[in-house]
């Protein structure tokens, strides 16, 4: 008798793995199938049925604004796929030392449109499994809700390059670090033709 299938949707925090891979110093695997790389992270015993991604528009510099364009233009081509946005809120901050005033720019409600995605993924039955890409602490409370109102769920959290946290990694089904094969064997083509016939290329600098 065949096992049944067990269905997975990957919920991947853009930014968090993006700022991963520049520090481990892996820039030439931003130009990743989304798709491809969450099939990558699943067990014989299951299929990938969504990958969803969570991200927020860069608005300067201008150069980094473009090469996010490029890339969401890009895995926008991808089936079973979807992104959701957040927001960058520019805050002033002053210096203790010299009062002199800079404007940090903060991602925010990445965390919150995860938790909520998974949380209504969850009540529908979307999946058995939820793989998070992630190693933002903020996600522990839904993991222990999911976890304690349908224990037949599994949440696993994998750990982009350099990330780690020992609150996801308390409360989570299991836990990983993703390794290098999965960012190696599962990039985007170097060249890729829109559905309206636009031509994309893979940055320069991501190679």
């Amino acid at each position: 008798m065949a096992t049944k299938q067990k269905r997975v949707i990957v919920y991947i925090d853009g930014f968090n793995l993006q700022f991963g891979l520049l520090q481990r110093g892996w820039r030439k695997y931003l130009w990743l199938d989304l798709t491809k790389f969450a099939a990558a992270l699943l067990l014989p015993d299951q299929t990938l049925v969504h990958t969803k991604y969570f991200a927020s528009r860069i608005s300067k510099p201008v150069s980094k604004q473009r090469l996010q364009n490029n890339f969401i233009d890009a895995v926008n081509t991808l089936v079973e796929f979807s992104i959701y946005y957040g927001r960058y809120q520019a805050e002033v901050r002053t210096c203790e030392n010299c009062g002199f005033n800079a404007i940090i720019a903060s991602e925010k409600k990445t965390d919150v449109n995860i938790a909520t995605e998974l949380l209504i993924d969850t009540f529908h039955d979307k999946f058995d499994v939820a793989i998070l890409v992630t190693a933002d602490a903020d996600l522990t409370a839904p993991i222990v809700a999911i976890r304690k109102l349908f224990a037949e769920k599994s949440v696993v959290v994998a750990f982009p390059p350099k990330r780690h946290s020992y609150e996801l990694r308390n409360v989570a089904s299991s836990v990983y670090h993703i390794g290098e094969d999965k960012f190696k064997q599962n990039l985007l083509p170097e060249k890729i033709v829109t559905p309206s016939g636009f031509v994309l290329h893979r940055p320069d600098n991501w190679k």
